[in-house]
């Protein structure tokens, strides 16, 4: 009965795993209004590390204006998932772009969409959005310029 059993236990099955996965669209993006939110933000930039546009949506929550709720804080640097996963469908769909040096910018099809859509995004938001955009740069222009030293370091030592 043991050998039954050790020789049982030793048979691997292969088995087929189905993994649904949501594909977005540009009009699903243009019927978000979070993800507008996220364009009309990085619109502000030229290009934004995605370690300062976290960084900056997280501190705009601590200014009063929640654009998303769950951020882990580890490190002195914030992150959310859910961010996270909007900058991927907007990279994905083709609205965004990370140049050469990793940091995201709008895409000319990125541009148009928010131009198209952007009646959507109430007026109140865009004010506080501007406003604290404009506020915090400042700020965000120092992370990401740690992050281009970062880059710049790793870049020198992968080329010797």
């Amino acid at each position: 009965m043991s050998q039954k059993q050790s020789s049982t236990s030793t048979t691997k099955s292969k088995e087929l795993k189905i993994v649904t996965k949501y594909v977005a669209t540009i009009d699903d993006v243009k019927n978000d209004l979070r993800k507008l939110k996220v364009l009309y933000i990085i619109s502000f930039f030229n290009d934004v590390s995605e370690k300062a546009l976290q960084h900056l949506v997280y501190s705009m929550k601590e200014h009063g204006y929640q654009l998303y709720q769950d951020f882990m804080v580890i490190g002195g640097a914030s992150f959310s998932k859910a961010l996270k996963n909007d900058l991927t469908i907007l990279l994905y769909v083709g609205l965004l772009e990370t140049n050469t040096r990793r940091k995201l910018s709008l895409t000319s099809l990125g541009k148009e969409a928010l131009q198209a859509s952007l009646e959507k995004v109430p007026s109140m938001d865009k004010d506080s959005i501007s406003k604290l955009v404009s506020e915090l740069k400042p700020k965000i222009a120092l992370i990401d310029a740690e992050v281009e030293l970062a880059f710049r370091g790793a870049k020198r030592r992968r080329s010797k």
